[in-house]
């Protein structure tokens, strides 16, 4: 058994109040955990309108599988939309 671990930061120029950031956040949360089943929150930067942090947890069967499904979930948030990944610290840790 594998879990991955992730921690990504986003830029959100588009966002002028919390409601939208809290809209933008909520809503690539949501399409990520709908998708995979990851355990996944905003983890930092509440007070602030355009920067967001989210972490994210992951098991897998497999280091290949668990970096497949970081990956898979990297190019959603690169997706073009309201936000911009700035920032991506995956891990894998191996439990014995």
């Amino acid at each position: 058994m594998v879990i991955g671990v992730s921690i990504f930061e986003l830029h959100l120029p588009h966002s002028r109040s919390l409601k939208q950031k809290r809209k933008v956040v909520r809503g690539m949360v949501d399409r990520i955990h709908k998708r995979f089943k990851v355990s996944i929150a905003e983890t930092d930067h509440h007070d602030l309108h355009q920067r967001a942090e989210i972490g994210l947890c992951l098991i897998a069967q497999n280091e290949s599988e668990a970096w497949r499904l970081l990956d898979s979930i990297r190019s959603i948030v690169d997706e073009p939309g309201e936000g911009m990944a700035i920032g991506w610290q995956p891990e894998i840790l191996e439990v014995a």
